[in-house]
């Protein structure tokens, strides 16, 4: 028994810490199927009164919630191609090619994750502007086709892991280098693509500040922009504001559950070799 104590414990600490980031979730779920007028007079209750289903019904009636949806939906297919074909190639010249300068290049490339947003987003919105995508998705879609240091980073540190015989093989059959990329190190890449995929995503989808900046027509906000158009027009009608919040929040939820194995297992591998 005392050799299992210290097992019992850790759980034990562990279900504790689940509830406590449980509760605000489960508190967000149940007031969105709370009466209006039970938040007036019994705030701090936690069981509905009346399961109120149309409280969802209501919240996707006030705002135009399809038409949102369909602009995260593009935003995001957009920057997660973009992201996963812009860092992969980098990374795959970073960790599989050699040539001089390589890890200096490198290390400059890691550097510009100290620079916060705040500092290029200047620049960024000027040159966007120059190039006419202002008020279009592309302002926010094109800069993924750039590459980002630390899904550079995540990715050069799992082809790392993958055995450099597996590429001399390809090129003596005439693999090009390419091909390589394509035919090998792609293949055997699909935890981490999907785990940069599963991050970006929920970048985009989450993302307020390059649409308050890039966008200005109504028609072309997403979720979370029009989410927050939804609190500044309802915002003493609580349960409407949670059952937007719960629309908001469950596609990355069923998500993250659909995709926790490969994610997890991307995470792990992903710094296996340096």
């Amino acid at each position: 028994m005392s050799r299992n104590k210290p097992h019992i414990l850790a759980h034990a600490a562990l279900v504790a810490l689940a509830v406590v980031f449980a509760t605000p979730l489960l508190w967000m779920l149940l007031t969105a199927v709370k009466p209006g007028d039970q938040l007036n007079q019994q705030l701090y209750r936690l069981w509905p009164d009346a399961w109120r289903w149309d409280n969802y019904a209501r919240a996707v009636s006030a705002m135009p919630y399809l038409l949102h949806l369909g602009n995260s939906l593009l935003l995001c297919i957009g920057s997660v191609t973009g992201t996963l074909l812009s860092c992969s190639l980098v990374a795959y010249g970073f960790s599989r090619l050699r040539w001089p300068g390589r890890d200096l290049v490198f290390g400059l490339v890691i550097a510009t994750m100290l620079l916060p947003w705040h500092a290029t987003m200047i620049p960024r919105f000027l040159l966007l502007r120059e190039l006419g995508l202002y008020n279009t998705l592309w302002a926010l879609i094109l800069p993924t086709f750039f590459g980002e240091a630390f899904y550079i980073f995540l990715l050069r540190q799992f082809f790392l892991s993958i055995p450099a015989e597996l590429s001399e093989a390809a090129r003596l059959d005439g693999c090009s280098e390419l091909g390589v990329y394509w035919r090998i190190i792609l293949p055997l890449s699909k935890p981490a693509l999907a785990t940069v995929a599963l991050l970006q995503f929920v970048a985009a989808w989450n993302d307020y500040g390059g649409p308050l900046l890039y966008l200005s027509d109504p028609d072309k906000f997403p979720l979370s922009y029009g989410l927050e158009q939804f609190v500044s027009a309802h915002s003493t009608q609580a349960n409407l504001l949670m059952a937007a919040s719960v629309l908001f929040t469950l596609p990355m939820v069923v998500l993250f559950f659909l995709t926790q194995k490969t994610f997890l297992r991307g995470i792990a591998t992903g710094g296996v070799k340096g």
